[in-house]
């Protein structure tokens, strides 16, 4: 998860664009900040995705095979 520090960072920078525009290396950090940002969230989305378990109606397990094997890979690069 990223800081408060971090977000707080993005949202100033975000208000300083719009206002009067940012320097180079404000550019820079900006684009940095929101690649960790992407990553973290994308990770998250992963990983709940992962956990996600279909049932139909009578009950039986139709999970797609798609997160079948992610959970499979994930298991395997543990041991």
């Amino acid at each position: 998860m990223l800081s408060k520090e971090k977000i707080d960072r993005i949202n100033d920078l975000a208000k300083k664009k719009k206002a009067e525009g940012l320097s180079n290396e404000e550019k820079v950090e900006q684009q940095e900040l929101r690649n960790e940002y992407l990553l973290n969230v994308r990770k998250s989305f992963k990983n709940q995705f992962k956990g996600m378990k279909v049932v139909d109606p009578k009950g039986n397990d139709v999970t797609p095979e798609k997160v079948k094997k992610l959970r499979n890979d994930d298991s395997k690069n543990l041991h």
